[in-house]
């Protein structure tokens, strides 16, 4: 099995930084990079950029809410054709950053409470997800399980790569639950690697209820952000080295579009 394990990263600001980049950037094989609006700066997305680049590390957009104060998790009430705006502006500054040091982004994911609304509401998801095909219809989005997203992915014709967060309680529909609920993040190393084996054994996880649930994920999440979070990640490639390989996003699906070709 081949599987992607990707962080976010890049969510400092000025000189505050959040989370071990660097180091994850040796265990991770993609990077979700915080654009300037929940997190990050011009500074941090090029230093990101240019280290995940110096790794092969595929590099991605992290795009969020316009909410700095709130780490791009408070919902927020906006119209949505600003919203895709902000979403273009967003994928537009890490893309620069990208081509400035003679690299490209791959893939892009919605942050916070934006990737939780988009991923509830069809409505949403379609606006933001068609900014996403205007801006480079060769994007990969990788997201949680969402039918809003797939949906609108496949009206688009992006491909969409769902992701697994490793330490983060979804629902029976494979949505992630409020973090507000007790137990919604997961802080136990056990408990998230237990999770992991899980959906490599047999491609399920179990939901916030109790219930078994398919998840036919590609790509394997551990926030960069939460104490700890070096020797979860590299933890998590152990388990998935155990029975397969770590492969980037986009390696996986150009090998499936050859396939399909051929």
């Amino acid at each position: 099995m081949d599987i992607d394990l990707n962080a976010d990263l890049g969510e400092g600001f000025g000189p505050w930084r959040m989370g071990e980049d660097e180091a994850l950037l040796d265990i991770v094989s993609s990077a979700n990079i915080a654009c300037g609006f929940h997190a990050g700066d011009p500074v941090i997305m090029n230093r990101t950029v240019r280290t995940a680049g110096s790794k092969g590390v595929d590099i991605g957009a992290h795009v969020g809410f316009p909410d700095l104060m709130g780490f791009g998790r408070r919902p927020m009430q906006i119209d949505t054709a600003e919203l895709a705006t902000y979403v273009t502006y967003q994928l537009g500054a890490l893309a620069g950053m990208a081509r400035a040091a003679g690299l490209r982004v791959t893939h892009m994911s919605f942050h916070g409470a934006l990737g939780n609304m988009a991923a509830a509401d069809a409505a949403l998801a379609a606006p933001l997800v068609r900014a996403v095909a205007d801006f480079d219809p060769e994007l990969i989005i990788s997201s949680s399980a969402s039918r809003a997203i797939e949906g609108a992915a496949e009206r688009c014709g992006l491909r969409v790569a769902t992701t697994f967060l490793a330490d983060r309680a979804c629902d029976d529909a494979g949505l992630l639950v409020p973090r507000k609920l007790p137990d919604s993040v997961i802080h136990d190393p056990d408990a998230v690697l237990a999770r992991v084996r899980q959906l490599l054994d047999d491609g399920t996880v179990t939901s916030y209820s109790g219930k078994r649930i398919p998840m036919k994920a590609r790509s394997i999440l551990v926030h960069g952000d939460t104490p700890g979070a070096v020797a979860l990640a590299r933890a998590v490639r152990g388990a998935v080295e155990a029975g397969g390989r770590v492969v980037p996003i986009s390696q996986q699906l150009a090998r499936t579009a050859g396939s399909a070709r051929t």
